[in-house]
């Protein structure tokens, strides 16, 4: 399934209107940007994404210049670049988004957003995927290969 065809400006827009009802969410975050929460290996937490969402961040890795990430040899997240920042930003994840770092407020209480999940479930199911949500370097790799 390539992302030309299985992500269309209106499943673009989809998923950006899912991120902006996130964020006008009242839940408080002070989100730093330090990349600490990317850091899976060190953490043991990495985030699960849906397929749409997977094609979403491949749009920006793309749209920074890249068709490739390597994986990091330090466990962290392949989009954090040299600077420790995420190269994908606006593209990120919903697990992004409601990250787990203690720092910026902790993980998001699942019932304060599961109704956002189930939007981004529907949207993989709209595009014929139902194998699930899976961790984002997987992902993220597979929906990048798409490309070619």
């Amino acid at each position: 399934m390539k992302p030309s065809s299985s992500l269309s400006t209106a499943l673009k827009e989809q998923i950006r209107q899912i991120y902006a009802d996130l964020e006008a969410r009242p839940l408080p975050r002070a989100c730093q940007l330090s990349g600490g929460c990317c850091r899976f290996k060190l953490t043991g937490r990495t985030p699960s994404v849906t397929r749409v969402e997977a094609l979403y961040a491949a749009v920006g890795v793309r749209a920074a210049g890249r068709t490739k990430l390597q994986p990091r040899a330090d466990g962290a997240c392949s989009c954090l670049g040299k600077d420790g920042r995420c190269t994908i930003y606006q593209n990120r994840p919903f697990g992004c988004r409601t990250h787990f770092c203690e720092e910026a407020g902790g993980m998001y209480p699942r019932k304060h957003v599961a109704d956002l999940i189930r939007r981004l479930e529907a949207l993989d199911v709209s595009i014929g995927w139902r194998n699930g949500p899976r961790d984002f370097p997987e992902a993220l790799e597979d929906a990048l290969e798409d490309w070619k």
